[in-house]
């Protein structure tokens, strides 16, 4: 059985030449210093901080509504920088979640409410859990699932997860589409997840 279509209005949205799906309503601050790779969706509300440093978006990206993208900076003795923010392929980031980390890997699945303090780095195919704050500079390995406030270690991946993330992240880009006249929205609560 296949998962139900999302649907979206076409004039909510602007489609990119590289398949990005962007939300009128979304925030893109100095867009001229975001990379967005293609196949990428920014939802409702979600501010982009490209004004700070350069963002990097990989591929088939998901950032869920009312989430916040800022570069990680660092205090000095004479004031402070900021750095770059690179998002790998196939990443899933949640609703109302900040993420302020200097890496996150490919095929990474971050959970809804979570806070990813500055300077982390979330190496490739981990998962984040719903509702974690990850403490300045902490670093996620591969393979590992995170959870709590203040975000810790508590489970393991298996290899696999690569594979099950990518699927997840392309299905649901695919699943994304226009409303079409015939088709009728469905009504709050009934849409797939």
């Amino acid at each position: 059985m296949l998962p139900e279509p999302v649907y979206y209005s076409k004039n909510e949205y602007i489609t990119t030449q590289s398949g990005n799906k962007v939300s009128r309503k979304s925030v893109l601050c100095g867009s001229q210093n975001i990379q967005l790779s293609g196949k990428s969706i920014i939802k409702p509300g979600v501010v982009l901080r490209g004004d700070l440093a350069l963002l990097r978006i990989g591929k088939c990206v998901v950032i869920g509504e009312n989430s916040v993208l800022r570069p990680p900076y660092k205090r000095y003795k004479g004031g402070f920088a900021y750095f770059p923010m690179t998002v790998g392929d196939y990443v899933m980031i949640g609703d109302n979640s900040v993420v302020s980390a200097a890496l996150i890997g490919s095929f990474v699945d971050i959970g809804e409410d979570c806070i990813i303090c500055k300077r982390c780095i979330i190496k490739d195919n981990a998962k984040i859990l719903p509702g974690t704050v990850l403490a300045p500079d902490t670093v996620v390995p591969p393979f590992s699932v995170f959870g709590g406030a203040p975000g810790k270690c508590v489970g393991e991946l298996p290899e696999s997860i690569q594979y099950h993330n990518r699927e997840l992240a392309y299905q649901y880009y695919e699943r994304f589409v226009p409303m079409s006249k015939h088709s009728s929205r469905p009504k709050k609560g009934e849409e797939a997840q």
